[in-house]
């Protein structure tokens, strides 16, 4: 077998565990959801520095994957933790990982789509989306989904470890054709919640890197 034959092996194997950000599926989807409850820590710990989080707020997290942030919230409110994704293999290890917290009622675990939350309207404090809104199918409609179900006064809080930019074809093209990605500028971001309805829209940056996260209400 020739170099360029092993090198185009490595690819197609590549290809096919990054292409699980997007959705985790079987034995890779599980590998994937493992390396990114690892990767995005620091992230998900900026991120959430900038969101104040209430006694008794009840929080969802869309696209929970392996349920980090699920759990993360759990223990920073005493209101009830909802987690979403449309991944089966995701809720089946964010249901794994927020046992006991589903045992005693805080948690609870959903499969479905940010197109059709399966909520009440003005029933959610804080709806948070961690590297997900790159995903989602239609992005103005989801937000209004979100807007929707969140309460008078409640927060979106989104966060991403990618934000457009110059460079962003250069740095992640190969990715986001393989993915469908939509990277969002700062700008772009914040227009869209405003055309959602949401109010207050605040975003934040980190030097150096590319992470971005917005937070806005809905007023």
């Amino acid at each position: 077998m020739s170099d360029e034959e092993i090198k185009e092996i490595k690819k197609n194997e590549s290809d096919e565990l990054l292409i699980n950000c997007r959705k985790p599926e079987g034995e890779l989807g599980e590998q994937m959801i493992e390396r990114m409850n690892k990767s995005h820590e620091s992230l998900a710990r900026w991120g959430v520095s900038h969101l104040n989080i209430c006694e008794n707020d009840n929080i969802l997290d869309i696209g929970c994957g392996g349920g980090v942030n699920v759990k993360r919230f759990s223990e920073m409110t005493k209101g009830k933790v909802y987690g979403i994704d449309y991944s089966p293999k995701s809720v089946e290890e964010s249901k794994k990982y927020n046992k006991e917290n589903i045992d005693n009622g805080q948690v609870e675990i959903y499969e479905g789509s940010v197109s059709e939350l399966p909520f009440e309207d003005n029933s959610l404090d804080v709806v948070t989306g961690f590297e997900t809104i790159y995903f989602w199918p239609d992005l103005e409609n989801d937000l209004k989904e979100i807007y929707r179900v969140l309460k008078e006064d409640g927060a979106i809080f989104i966060c991403n470890e990618e934000s457009k930019d110059e460079n962003l074809e250069e740095r992640m093209g190969d990715r986001i054709k393989l993915l469908g990605m939509t990277v969002l500028s700062e700008d772009e971001l914040g227009h869209l919640l405003y055309d959602a309805g949401f109010k207050n829209v605040t975003t934040f940056t980190k030097k150096d890197t590319h992470w971005l996260c917005a937070i806005a209400r809905k007023i």
